[in-house]
């Protein structure tokens, strides 16, 4: 009887042992397929992922090659659904795409893409953000060497294909594509980019200081040029834009002095009121050196570039010197061609619009033509829904009557001159102004200036780059390169 309890004893232990060995190999095996379940389901999403990404780089070299299709060379709205095969051929799923296009104004495209693995349901979503960014990269960019002198106060980057001399406050880096240059004002030589005020920078060959009183985020100097080809927005172009079939608006030549175009807003719509100008005021003692008027002055001071020196005002009271044309609503595409001079002021509201100043043909410097702003010009908005663009053939001006404290809210471009006031000696009305505030960037292919070291002109320049005219420009502003680059990726899911 005892030796058979003793084998019953051992039968149960091998039944326990063999109860927990069953159950640790069941919960092993489970465990087991679990982890290849869960590695195949991660393998599977990540492969849709894959097919997802091939989505948005498919369409981004879509974009190189037609910038302006966003219907996937196809006249229906999405979404465009296509194949994906591996190198051998085999069908590993397709991605679903749909592209949203730009809205006015701005070159922002965004494509989302969902890619679905053939042999499941799992699906990946991914959404990447392009755009072409506008000419408006920078607060100011010249073609030419700059002066910036005490009391200019900038925020954002600057860039001159010149050497820069630069006295006020900078925020954001300056950078020029010069190691050294010659400063045309005084003869010497200097580093690509240097100041003078306080202590004076060293000359080349000694290192150069770190002045973060000056340039509070630095100065780079070689850079590479800026390519001034974009400047040239393409007069012709924005002449056929500015057609009625285009959506735009033309003003042929008024047959006078310019035109007047000054906006306003109604019951929140923005429209402009145009006039033709019919007079300009003349300098005190005109064509007399007195005023700055003669040839020594416009080679000395203003640069033997600057043709059309005058006062660029209309003549005071400007109502009995200007005739109203009538009252016209924004373009629908935004942009007005001016075959003429053109004055610009007034305030816009909810509204995206470009004045361009231009004569088709012309090679003649002194009779460009250009835009001027003698009283404020702003926005309603500063949120990017706001914009104004002003390109001149010639020089984007404040003439001699302008205000004494002057906002500008918008992107200057001249063409083939420059933005800034001409010299206006102490013997003219209004030589010397307060303060001149500009709220969005310049790009001049010619020195830029407001102010002159007799303290003439604008005795404080504060320039606030509007970051909103890199992607959102006004209509059809000139561009700096014409591809798209990322500026944003995010996974949906």
């Amino acid at each position: 009887m005892k030796i058979n309890n003793e084998k019953g004893d051992i039968l149960i232990s091998v039944i326990i042992f063999a109860a927990i060995a069953v159950t640790v190999i069941v919960g092993l095996t489970n465990w087991g397929a679990a982890m290849l379940s869960g590695i195949r389901n991660v393998a599977a999403r990540e492969q849709a992922l894959q097919i997802a990404e091939a989505g948005v780089d498919y369409y981004q070299w879509h974009l190189a090659i037609a910038p302006t299709d966003y219907k996937d060379s196809t006249t229906t709205p999405g979404p465009y659904i296509h194949q994906f095969y591996d190198k051998d051929g085999n069908l590993l799923g397709n991605y679903s795409l749909t592209i949203m296009p730009p809205p006015t104004g701005s070159t922002v495209v965004t494509i989302r893409s969902v890619g679905t693995l053939a042999t499941s349901s799992i699906s990946r979503t991914v959404e990447e953000t392009l755009a072409i960014p506008s000419l408006a990269k920078y607060a100011v960019v010249a073609n030419d060497n700059m002066r910036f002198g005490e009391g200019t106060e900038v925020f954002g980057p600057i860039q001159a294909n010149g050497g820069i001399h630069f006295d006020g406050v900078a925020h954001n880096l300056i950078s020029s594509a010069q190691n050294t240059y010659t400063d045309p004002d005084d003869g010497s030589n200097q580093w690509g980019v240097y100041t003078t005020l306080g202590t004076d920078d060293p000359h080349p060959n000694t290192p150069v200081n770190n002045r973060p009183d000056v340039f509070m985020a630095g100065r780079q100097f070689p850079v590479p040029a800026s390519n001034f080809v974009g400047l040239t927005a393409g007069l012709t172009t924005l002449q056929n834009l500015a057609q009625p079939a285009a959506g735009g608006k033309e003003w042929t030549s008024s047959g006078a002095k310019g035109y007047h175009i000054v906006f306003k807003v109604t019951g929140g719509v923005t429209s402009y009121d145009i006039y033709k100008v019919n007079a300009l005021q003349d300098p005190p003692t005109a064509g007399s050196p007195d005023c700055g008027d003669d040839a020594t002055a416009r080679t000395q001071v203003n640069g033997p570039q600057y043709y059309q020196w005058g006062t660029w005002s209309i003549k005071t009271p400007v109502s009995s010197n200007q005739t109203l044309i009538g009252n016209y609503p924004i373009p629908s595409n935004g942009v007005i061609f001016v075959d003429d001079h053109v004055w610009v002021d007034g305030q816009i509201n909810d509204a995206r619009v470009t004045i361009v100043a231009g004569l088709i043909g012309n090679t003649d410097p002194t009779k460009n033509a250009n835009i001027t702003v003698n009283s404020d010009l702003l926005y309603t908005n500063y949120d990017g829904s706001d914009v104004i663009g002003l390109i001149a053939q010639g020089n984007v001006n404040v003439g001699m009557l302008s205000d004494d404290n002057l906002q500008i809210d918008g992107a200057l471009v001249a063409e083939k001159g420059r933005v800034g006031r001409f010299y206006y000696n102490t013997n003219c009305t209004n030589s010397s102004r307060n303060s001149l505030t500009l709220n969005g960037m310049i790009a001049t292919y010619v020195r830029y200036g407001f102010a002159y070291t007799d303290n003439t002109g604008y005795v404080t320049r504060i320039i606030n780059y509007d970051a909103d005219l890199l992607y959102a420009p006004p209509p059809s502003f000139p561009q700096a390169t014409t591809q798209y680059q990322v500026i944003s990726w995010k996974q949906i899911q």
